[in-house]
């Protein structure tokens, strides 16, 4: 045991501060373009036969996933990691639907495990909030 001796005046405590942030800043976020660029650095060297037709594809996949049932409900009623395995479940439903409009990204998208990764990753960090809201719109991840 150990015992403090203070001084015997009357001292005043500051208040705590009020005007510093507490808790988890907004994370620094991309606008789409800027995805679909680090896209091109990334998977620029494929052959696409239409490069731009498949970038908007990939962009439109955001809003798709987001749109799921069952994603939705995971965000909002989940952790973090059953959300992520809804919204790769919306995913691969999205590709399939996709596949109709663009074998590329389809075939990519079974046969490149790193575009897999890239695009799943992608999409999540997007359309991911714990409200389970849909999202619409350009993305920011």
């Amino acid at each position: 045991m150990m015992s403090i001796v203070l001084e015997d005046k009357d001292h005043e405590i500051a208040p705590v501060p009020t005007s510093a942030g507490g808790g988890k800043g907004e994370p620094e976020m991309d606008l789409l373009s800027n995805i679909l660029s680090s896209f091109h650095d990334l998977f620029g060297n494929f052959n696409w036969k239409d490069e731009d037709q498949v970038k908007k594809h990939i962009a439109s996949l955001p809003e798709k996933v987001a749109k799921d049932k069952n994603y939705q409900n995971a965000m909002r009623n989940s952790d973090k990691q059953n959300a992520k395995i809804e919204s790769e479940k919306a995913l691969d439903k999205a590709i399939i639907d996709l596949m109709a409009d663009n074998m590329e990204i389809f075939k990519q998208f079974n046969d490149n495990q790193s575009f897999k990764k890239w695009l799943s990753d992608m999409v999540f960090n997007v359309t991911y909030n714990e409200a389970g809201t849909i999202y619409e719109g350009q993305p920011r991840i």
